[in-house]
């Protein structure tokens, strides 16, 4: 989905830069190198990840190697790849900083993602704008993120549900926001992954070998502009395609 229609819309609606959370590009579970580089390929300029990115081990040296590819910025400093990165966007565009993290909420016991926020946005070129992807289970603890970061930084995303929620807005007159902005994958799923499969697991509690749904599939996400002379977020709306 994203590779048929992401050149499209980088032209029709004027895109700049193109951020994605590609944790479970391949195969609906983990990210593997070849997944990554396709992405890229395709006009995403930086890519995030979280929990499910040690899947496929071939993706920790591209983690180490390849500047536009992101991991949790509150995993160990031994855990391969950087968690934030800086980009040049061309001429008459400020620098841009993606910061990747990952909620520990119903998630594994990793270092706290606010102490690790406040840390890398102490780090940002003064000029830039930041984008911050909070990869999370709980919509309180991403709330709570956007809490501490309004008016600091220009955006706040959720990833990890898949499910894009309905709350695009802007706080303090400069913060983008959205609790989650859902998946690229087939509609008629649960979570990307066959329904009947799923359910199954439901039903009886056992262990399942999970397979991607097919059918028409969907592209969701969010938009968001920024103001470069005051570096402020102007605007926010959640966006879906299918």
């Amino acid at each position: 989905m994203v590779k048929d229609h992401l050149p499209r819309l980088r032209r029709e609606l004027e895109l700049d830069v193109v951020l994605a959370n590609g944790e479970n590009a391949s195969g609906g579970l983990g990210l593997s190198a070849k997944s990554a580089q396709e992405l890229h390929r395709c006009g995403v300029d930086v890519l995030t990840t979280g929990n499910h990115v040690w899947k496929f081990p071939d993706i920790r040296p591209a983690l180490e190697n390849e500047p536009w590819l992101l991991r949790p910025g509150n995993y160990p400093a031994s855990a391969p790849g950087r968690g934030a990165g800086v980009y040049e966007l061309g001429e008459n565009l400020p620098p841009l900083m993606v910061i990747n993290l990952q909620g520990r909420t119903f998630m594994e016991a990793i270092d706290c993602p606010f102490a690790v926020a406040e840390t890398l946005v102490a780090k940002a070129p003064p000029e830039a704008v930041i984008v911050v992807d909070m990869h999370a289970e709980a919509t309180s603890e991403k709330r709570a993120l956007v809490h501490l970061l309004r008016g600091r930084v220009q955006a706040v995303v959720g990833t990890h549900t898949h499910v894009q929620t309905n709350d695009a807005r802007i706080l303090d007159e400069m913060t983008g926001y959205i609790s989650d902005l859902g998946m690229c994958g087939p509609e008629d799923s649960c979570l990307g992954m066959d329904n009947d499969i799923i359910l199954r697991r439901f039903r009886t509690g056992l262990p399942q070998r999970f397979e991607l749904a097919k059918g028409p599939c969907m592209l969701n996400g969010a938009l968001m502009e920024v103001d470069n002379g005051q570096c402020r977020c102007i605007s926010a709306w959640q966006y879906r395609a299918s």
